[in-house]
This record gives structure tokens, C-alpha cells and sequence, in this order.
């Protein structure tokens, strides 16, 4: 079971520069084992290109190393402290991609306007606040995963199912996404930064359009999530 873990993870990871998320060695992807309580994350620096299963590091919630030759990403803390919190995922990914990014680092959220978006996301992709120079200090990869977490618990949706908000900008930073499995995570990034590009290219066009009225978000969100979906194949 532990070497399937290593190989979602890594087909995880080789999918972000794949699809253009990924730049030199940005970023990363972790899928987990609910039962053991471990997951398995990119190693620490290591280029895409050279990448294999072998190498993928087994962590426990604890935050121990139990199985892997090479460091842990140094984001590893960061999806410790969102799979510790989210108990319905099982995936997580982050990436510096572009246009993604661009919202992250400008500290401005996405606003959905448009159905493409409302597919993956009830409502914009918010943005967290900034850490302070104490949380840089202390425990900065922890701390990031802290402010994630609790900019979902003021997102309005959190309450209901941290997964009709798959994803969160960190400032100045770049973007998290997860899943219920780390193949999901991996869609929500590749969605993720496709909304972005278009939603930059929409205040381009129309830098006062209101954001998506909610009977049309609702609609979109709802035909693909939950009890009453209907899109795709069963």
C-alpha cells in the first residue's frame, strides 16, 4: 500500500510541470493514507526531470520522516498542517504557477465571473493574510499552513465542506490546492490557474464587472458537487 502511495504521489508531481504549473523545481504534491496517518511528498530540490517513485518521502501527521533516503519538500509542514485539518482530503498541491501566483503575490483574491470558475469553486479563490515577521521566524512552513487554514474558517463556505473551496492564495506567496485524492488536487491547480489567467484578462476587459450572480454560480457548482450532481458519468 505504501509504494501505491509513493507512485500517486509521484505521477502527482510529475503531472504539475506537465501541464505548466511547475518552473525549475517549484512546487509540489502529497497524497496521504488516512489509515497509517502518512503521506508521501516530493523530495527537497529535487529536479522534475530526474524524478522517481523510490524517491517520493513518507511523513506521519506527526511530522516524522518514516521511510525515504532524501529530504522532505521543506512545504511538507505546510500539508501536514492542511491534511491535520482537513480530514476529507487526500491530496495537496502547490505550485508558483503564473497567473496564479500573480493574484497571490499583488495579496488580491480571484473573483469568480464567469462559469468556468463556478465549476470548481463556490465562490472566489480567497487570499490570506500576510504572516507576521514572528510566524516567518518561528515556524514559517507551519504557520503558512496555519493562515490557510484560517482564512478557509472565514471563507463563508468553510463550515459546510472545505472542499467547495479546494484552494486558497497565499500572499505574497502562491497558491494550495487539494483534493480527495491527490490526482483532484492536481485538477484544482491546473483549474486554478486557468481561472486566474481568465479572470486577469477579464479586468482587463471590464475592470468594473460585478462578480457572477449567485443563481448561475450555485447552478454550476451544484451540477458537478455533491448529492445532487448530475454532470459527467456515474
Amino acid at each position: 500500500m505504501l509504494t501505491e502511495l509513493k507512485r500517486e504521489a509521484y505521477e502527482a508531481n510529475l503531472a504539475l510541470p506537465k501541464h505548466g504549473l511547475i518552473n525549475l523545481t517549484f512546487g509540489n504534491a502529497s497524497a496521504i493514507d488516512r489509515k497509517r496517518g502518512i503521506f508521501a511528498i516530493k523530495p527537497s530540490g529535487v529536479d522534475y526531470a530526474s524524478l522517481k517513485p523510490a524517491h517520493m518521502v513518507l511523513v506521519d501527521l506527526e511530522g516524522k520522516k518514516v521511510e525515504g533516503r532524501l529530504n522532505p519538500s521543506s512545504d511538507t509542514p505546510t500539508h501536514r498542517r492542511l491534511f491535520i485539518a482537513f480530514e476529507k482530503i487526500g491530496g495537496v498541491v502547490h505550485t508558483h504557477s503564473s497567473h496564479a501566483t500573480a493574484f497571490a503575490q499583488a495579496g488580491r483574491p480571484i473573483p469568480c465571473f464567469g462559469t468556468t470558475h463556478a465549476d470548481y469553486f463556490l465562490g472566489e479563490v480567497p487570499v490570506t493574510r500576510k504572516l507576521t515577521s514572528d510566524e516567518i521566524s518561528r515556524a514559517y512552513e507551519w504557520e503558512t499552513g496555519n493562515v490557510i487554514v484560517a482564512r478557509l474558517a472565514e471563507h463563508r463556505f468553510s463550515a459546510i465542506d472545505p472542499l467547495d473551496c479546494p484552494g486558497v492564495l497565499v500572499n505574497r506567496h502562491a497558491p494550495f490546492t487539494w483534493g480527495e485524492t491527490v490526482a483532484k488536487a492536481v485538477e484544482v491547480a491546473v483549474a486554478l490557474e486557468c481561472c486566474a489567467h481568465m479572470a486577469l484578462m477579464t479586468l482587463q476587459l471590464a475592470p468594473n464587472l460585478p462578480a457572477i450572480e449567485s443563481e448561475l454560480l450555485n447552478k454550476h457548482f451544484n451540477r458537478k458537487h455533491g448529492a445532487s450532481a448530475y454532470y459527467g458519468q456515474k
